[in-house]
């Protein structure tokens, strides 16, 4: 599988595990604080390629993809659930745990952050769903984050990436209809 865009990931382990999935290019941002080179770097291989950020599932990994979507508006953005990245043996979460398939799956998810014009979706719905606050809160933004394709994130991390991803009130209802009848069920 060949990607056009260029991948935006963290360091050398995960550009080898891109490799190894697919025929892509990466840039490397070699950890959080990520350089004005690096980002001038992104932003010419979103003018001229197009890019996919593709950070581990971790505070560092949002604080990248948050760095890089202020510098450079309009990068697609794919995720890895956590338990996708974990370590097989031993400590570390991160792409270069994951498998080929999970790469390749997230990738054809990814996604455009936008600004959205009009609020979709209100905090206090996402409190009625359950994804703020209770006992099961946690575990519905995960599936949900599945679900759309818009990977794990706490409570005010997930209104802005449904504002971000527009996704739509019916969407949002559906998803979420559907995970309420698999907890009755289970």
């Amino acid at each position: 599988m060949k990607i056009k865009e260029i991948i935006v990931v963290e360091g050398r382990d995960d550009t080898t595990a891109i490799k190894r999935a697919v025929n892509a290019d990466t840039i490397e941002t070699n950890g959080s604080a990520v350089h004005k080179s690096v980002l001038e770097k992104i932003k010419h291989a979103q003018e001229k390629r197009g890019v996919i950020v593709l950070t581990d599932p971790d505070y560092p990994g949002q604080r990248i993809r948050q760095i890089v979507q202020e510098y450079v508006p309009g990068c697609k953005h794919a995720f890895i659930d956590r338990q996708d990245a974990l370590r097989k043996k031993g400590r570390g979460l991160g792409v270069e745990h994951a498998s080929a398939d999970i790469i390749r799956e997230a990738l054809k998810h990814a996604h455009t952050m936008m600004e959205a014009p009009v609020e979709q979706i209100s905090k206090e719905e996402l409190m009625e769903a359950g994804l703020i606050g209770g006992p099961k809160a946690k575990v519905r933004r995960e599936l949900l984050g599945k679900r759309l394709n818009i990977g794990y994130s706490n409570g005010k991390q997930l209104y802005n990436r449904l504002l971000m991803f527009q996704i739509s009130k019916d969407e949002f209802i559906h998803e979420m209809s559907r995970i309420l009848q698999e907890e009755q069920h289970d």
